[in-house]
């Protein structure tokens, strides 16, 4: 029994029930919201691309959203992409100095245009699977 007197279960979540009846409030699912870059719109993290950095400093399209380093999100539109260049946004959401090229974001985008076929999205590429060695067996987990 906790101080306040509520109790808490394993997880670490307490249990609340609606006021005067014995049934579980009903709870809302997380989604994760960012910030477009160009339109300045919040908008459900899988709706936006995610750019960022390389070492060198070019900037590149992070499909899956996993590469290291400090990114910005923005619309894959075309729209949201001439705006965030009006604005200079890029230097500013990356902490870099100097406009980067955008020509690899736009040509990403464009041939994103070319082929969505009614997907709202990005849609992530495939994770990679390990490739055996010769010679070798891959290790499994059980």
């Amino acid at each position: 029994m906790r101080s306040d007197g509520g109790t808490r279960a394993a997880s670490g979540a307490t249990r609340e029930y609606a006021e005067g009846h014995g049934e579980p409030v009903a709870t809302t699912t997380h989604t994760p919201e960012r910030r477009c870059i160009g339109c300045r719109s919040r908008a459900p993290r899988a709706q936006l691309l995610r750019l960022v950095t390389s070492a060198d400093g070019e900037l590149m399209v992070d499909v899956r959203a996993t590469m290291p380093g400090r990114g910005a999100w923005i619309h894959p539109d075309s729209a949201c992409l001439a705006l965030a260049e009006r604005r200079r946004a890029f230097g500013r959401a990356l902490r870099i100095s100097g406009p980067p090229d955008v020509a690899p974001v736009r040509d990403w985008i464009a041939s994103y245009e070319a082929g969505r076929g009614g997907h709202e999205a990005p849609v992530p590429a495939e994770p990679a699977r390990p490739i055996a060695k010769a010679g070798r067996k891959l290790m499994g987990t059980r």
